[in-house]
């Protein structure tokens, strides 16, 4: 994607099953664990540049020490840099304690960062600053290891405001209305209830036992805590938390929109966001990662027992497709494949827009994420070429020279690197349109591929357009220099027209390139009633309390073809002092699902959102467009 698009967040979470002492023996490290969990997340920097957090539950810490330690970090870099201060934390250590290398008692008790569960996070802002405060792992501190929690996700939730009030109603003060103070408060109301409950129970006179308190431990049931805290929760998650008793849990929403794997050995149990990241750090195969299951709770009991339980009613699994077009990493075989099958399948419409004609025609690829759907689609050509070949030889039947057979067959897809992305470029200009100047030369383009200047075509491959910006502002103009008769810009992806709710940073509408199609075709038709008339029902709606029962919005684009917004995009997008033809081309959407058959969310591109939230939010999201609010719609 040549745009930057905040999205997601990465989540892991290491369960150590042996003690500290086995790590020691066995692999001569007792920060063996402690390494893992730095690989793990390293795997998968890509979800998140704005923050990062680590929480460490020592479950056998003596009174008067922590049995919790979190450490967060928003600098550069910031899972690296988290790191650093956990070795200096070790080198201090060490130079206090000099067996700390050998001994895993003496590490375990005077160095934070040792502990038997680790959770850790990586954050893209979705909403909110970008200040440490909003850095997971957040913490519900209490002297009572059964009543502290430790919580992180990568999520997000639609009705913030209607859970908010029923904790105010409940009789707390959330000190913010947001949907992580609302996640933890929620579940830590219902942990505070289910231990007062078993304290009556176990000592129903007098204060609490240090055995009364043990055993309260014991008989926590954190699935049925969940199923009440989860109530009436609408949105995407997969939420970690830890008790400081040890148990530790990982809680994925109903239709599995956000991704979870998690996989176990005698000596540890894992959990990640992305599966590759999972094999990578523990060397171990894709078949043996499980996937969390919708609508239940993976429990990783203090005792090291695993229990996966369902709390909830599950509904259609509706699991991301964006997740595997472009935001999770590409070495997971599957994804490779489905990117791969994203690209053979646009071919017919590539081939289309081209008139058939490969031998004017120059593929490239813009940088670095389409690299897979692009071998995919060279793939497709190829086939075509060689259907063509074959249909040429069994028409003509004729005996053909040598020199007719090399060229015949040595013909090739026009392959070459047109874009480079450029080092980010860093100035101190403050004045507005000399800085945007600068911004279009963040990428680069190789000269000199075009061959036959005014005669061959440019098709270049992006893995999704959200809102044209990049390519109408640097991309459009730079390969205009190349001077090809034509430049085709193709989606691997459908169109994009309705804003995201469940952790990706695509809420307002009015900045989606095919929205503003939409509108466009809508004003040049004199068709301005439509918009004012959509805008009454949605307020209508809203009034009802009916907005989330449908998507509006859908009416928006009824009118039009795929093709008519494509082409009003291409006209756009097109630099004004380009002479050449713009065309932009996009994977039709009933492809989408053809290439990637098992992750069928599409909301952002059909408009049918999972869980109702979704509905109350694109129409939301068109109100604001119509009030000119620049806010998001959740």
């Amino acid at each position: 994607m040549t745009e930057e698009i905040h999205h997601e967040c990465g989540l892991g979470l290491i369960r150590l099953r042996k003690p500290l002492s086995w790590y020691q023996e066995k692999y001569g490290n007792s920060r063996w664990g402690l390494q893992k969990m730095y690989l793990l997340m390293e795997k998968m920097h890509n979800r998140g540049q704005d923050g990062a957090g680590l929480a460490v539950i020592k479950m056998n810490s003596l009174p008067g020490s922590p049995f919790v330690n979190r450490l967060r970090n928003n600098q550069t870099d910031p899972w690296m840099s988290l790191y650093k201060e956990v070795q200096k934390s070790w080198n201090q250590t060490l130079q206090e304690f000099p067996t700390l290398t050998e001994d895993a008692a003496i590490a375990m008790n005077h160095y934070p960062w040792l502990g038997e569960v680790m959770m850790g996070h990586l954050r893209y802002g979705t909403h909110g600053g970008n200040s440490i405060d909003y850095c997971h792992p957040f913490v519900r501190h209490s002297n009572w290891r059964s009543r502290t929690l430790v919580m992180a996700g990568n999520f997000n939730l639609t009705n913030v405001e209607e859970l908010f009030q029923r904790l105010v109603q409940m009789g707390q003060h959330p000190p913010y209305q947001a949907d992580t103070v609302t996640v933890m408060e929620r579940i830590g109301h219902f942990l505070e209830e289910e231990n007062e409950r078993l304290r009556k129970i176990i000592q129903p006179e007098g204060t609490l036992t240090l055995e009364s308190s043990l055993k309260i431990s014991t008989l926590l049931d954190l699935p049925k805590i969940l199923e009440r805290a989860v109530n009436r929760w609408d949105g995407g998650y997969v939420m970690g938390g830890v008790l400081g008793t040890g148990d530790a849990f990982v809680l994925r929403d109903p239709n599995g929109i956000r991704p979870g794997w998690w996989y176990q050995t005698e000596e540890v149990v894992v959990v990640a966001s992305e599966r590759a990241a999972i094999a990578t750090t523990f060397n171990c195969e894709m078949d043996a990662i499980q996937e969390l299951t919708p609508a239940s709770i993976l429990w990783i009991k203090a005792d090291g027992e695993i229990q996966e339980t369902r709390i909830m009613e599950a509904g259609p699994k509706t699991s991301c497709s964006f997740e595997r077009i472009y935001f999770s990493r590409g070495n997971d075989p599957d994804i490779y494949a489905e990117r791969k099958a994203l690209g053979k399948k646009i071919v017919p419409a590539v081939l289309e827009a081209l008139h058939q004609d490969l031998d004017n025609t120059v593929f490239s690829y813009i940088p670095n994420t389409a690299e897979a759907s692009f071998f995919g689609m060279v793939k497709g050509l190829e086939t075509t070429l060689a259907e063509k070949r074959l249909k040429q030889w069994e028409t003509d039947r004729l005996p053909v020279t040598r020199e007719a057979y090399l060229e015949m067959w040595q013909t090739r897809v026009r392959v070459e690197k047109s874009v480079i992305k450029d080092a980010k470029l860093r100035t101190f200009i403050t004045d507005d349109q000399q800085r945007d100047e600068l911004v279009t030369h963040i990428y680069d383009i190789t000269y000199g591929i075009i061959l036959k200047p005014g005669k061959d075509t440019l098709v270049c491959l992006d893995d999704s357009i959200v809102r044209g910006t990049t390519l109408r502002n640097s991309i459009l103009r730079m390969l205009a220099r190349l001077k090809p008769a034509g430049i085709v810009i193709v989606s691997a992806a459908p169109q994009i027209r309705y804003p995201d709710c469940y952790g990706i940073d695509m809420s307002q509408i009015g900045r989606f390139v095919a929205f503003q199609a939409a509108v466009e075709l809508t004003r040049e038709r004199n068709q301005f009633e439509t918009l004012e008339a959509l805008y009454q029902e949605i307020v209508e709606a809203e009034k009802q309390g009916k907005s989330h029962l449908e998507n509006h919005v859908k009416k928006l684009y009824a009118p039009f073809t795929e093709k008519e917004l494509s082409d009003k995009i291409a006209q756009m997008l097109k630099p004004l002092d380009y002479e050449g033809s713009l065309q932009v081309v996009y994977l039709p959407l009933e492809e989408l699902s053809k290439a990637i058959p098992h992750h069928i969310g599409d909301w952002y591109f059909s408009g049918n959102y999972p869980t109702p939230g979704g509905n109350r939010v694109v129409n939301r999201a068109f109100l604001q467009f119509m009030q000119g609010n620049s806010g998001r719609a959740y």
